[in-house]
């Protein structure tokens, strides 16, 4: 650990934290833990490789992609301050090559505890039962997502895709295709289509929503015309 302030931010981000007996939590914290500041677009961890050990996100927001040997990606989901990323934990949990790669969104602040420190906190009873609840939320979000790249047709996703990003989607299209796991020209292609209905107007490295209702009806799966690619 760095500073005080550092420690008054983690145990005020990770309140389960406070449950670990002192003496425990005190010694992984002095002795196994290290702090590390990244920049913007910074691999945090590589697919197949072995977890380094578990990391609690302190400022900034981290991209849980897995990808594939012709390079496309699909975005798993991504980790906030306060959460916790299961593909480290799942590696940790059974001593296996992580099964993702991360990427930092935007400068990030992470505190990383070595993998016999996680194990000696995973002990603690509210510790564990705080983990495996997260654990269950992000399968259960996993889930979703294979329903939804199985079953949905790829306009709808890219209409809740957008909507999710707020009013203004800023990024670049190659972006958006990698999130949805797919590839630039099918995004590049429905999103002219969208622009053309009137429902979004495109720039520069930024999607412009201007008929939200219109979206939404589409990723509800009322409308919208015909498939296009997966």
């Amino acid at each position: 650990m760095d500073t005080p302030a550092t420690r008054e931010r983690l145990l005020a981000l990770y309140p389960v934290l406070a449950e670990l007996p002192p003496a425990l939590r005190e010694a992984g914290l002095a002795a196994d833990a290290a702090t590390f500041e990244l920049p913007d677009g910074r691999l945090l961890f590589e697919q197949g490789a072995p977890c380094q050990g578990f990391p609690l996100l302190l400022e900034g927001e981290v991209r849980v992609a897995r990808g594939t040997p012709g390079g496309r990606t699909l975005e798993l989901y991504r980790i906030t301050p306060g959460e916790l990323c299961i593909a480290s934990t799942s590696c940790l949990f059974g001593r296996a090559p992580l099964i993702a790669h991360a990427t930092t969104v935007g400068d990030c602040r992470l505190l990383l505890l070595s993998p016999a420190a996680f194990e000696r906190w995973l002990a603690v009873e509210p510790f564990r039962r705080y983990v495996f609840g997260i654990f269950a939320e992000r399968i259960a979000e996993l889930m979703a997502l294979a329903e939804a790249v199985a079953f949905q047709r790829l306009d709808q996703r890219l209409a809740a895709t957008l909507l999710g990003h707020g009013t203004v989607v800023l990024g670049t299209q190659q972006a958006l295709a990698d999130e949805l796991g797919t590839v630039r020209e099918i995004v590049t292609r429905l999103l002219k289509r969208f622009e053309r209905q009137g429902w979004v107007r495109i720039g520069r490295e930024r999607v412009e929503i201007v008929d939200a209702a219109a979206l939404r009806a589409l990723a509800a799966g009322d409308g919208g015309g015909g498939p296009i690619g997966r």
